[in-house]
């Protein structure tokens, strides 16, 4: 029998925390909740695949949580989506230099949920050497060890951007990345990096896929996804 991945939700919403229960059973996880950052602690957390983590509780916040474990080793490695109402590109910068696997802004859809849910756990909890390693849509197939790919059978020269880049959005296509989300996830956090230049970045890519440019989308006033 195929194990079952973990996932901890820890929020302070009850309503919420069913709804996010009931969806991700039904997913295939086996799930548990907590109320509050205190309550999850008292946990064994390096048990679980991943953590939706809510930023905004009483008492401990979600970042103070998210630092307590990346300071601890054998919880460390869990990976963490922070579910937050808070937006703004600060807070953002803040999750993810806490080293979050991703950040979801409320409201937000349960699909939209589902699916990074997915993302995150395709690229942290699934054993090495699987053919999880490889990461294909028709004729573009990236291989995640050799850092190489291929369209349509030739392999593609792609320098390191270009292949993060590619691979943020084949694995979690459908979802509109900004250009904020981009630099956040795909560049160092020491460089600066202006819109133009994930712009320009986009367009080399595109001429490097080939008949596959169209699939990367631009969404007027939102950002770059990949349409499948």
């Amino acid at each position: 029998m195929e194990k079952k991945h973990k996932v901890l939700v820890v929020d302070d919403e009850q309503d919420l925390l069913e709804i996010l229960k009931f969806n991700l059973e039904t997913e295939g996880y086996e799930v548990q909740t907590a109320t509050s950052a205190e309550e999850a602690l008292g946990l064994d957390i390096q048990t679980f695949d991943l953590l939706l983590l809510d930023v905004m509780m009483g008492g401990m916040s979600g970042f103070a949580m998210a630092r307590k474990l990346k300071d601890n080793p054998s919880t460390a490695k869990v990976p963490i989506i922070f579910l937050t109402a808070r937006d703004t590109e600060n807070d953002t910068v803040t999750g993810f230099n806490l080293g979050a696997d991703d950040y979801i802004s409320k409201p937000f859809s349960i699909r939209e949920v589902m699916v990074r849910v997915r993302a995150v756990i395709r690229r942290t909890a699934e054993p090495q050497g699987t053919p999880s390693n490889v990461l294909a849509y028709q004729g573009i197939v990236m291989n995640m060890d050799l850092k190489t790919v291929s369209v349509d059978g030739v392999d593609v020269p792609f320098t390191k951007t270009e292949f993060e880049l590619l691979h943020l959005l084949l694995d979690e296509r459908g979802r509109v990345f900004s250009r904020q989300e981009l630099i956040d996830r795909v560049w160092p956090k020491d460089v600066l990096v202006l819109d133009r230049t994930v712009d320009v970045n986009i367009t080399r890519l595109r001429k490097k896929i080939g008949r596959f440019s169209k699939c990367i989308v631009t969404r007027l006033g939102f950002g770059y996804y990949f349409e499948a």
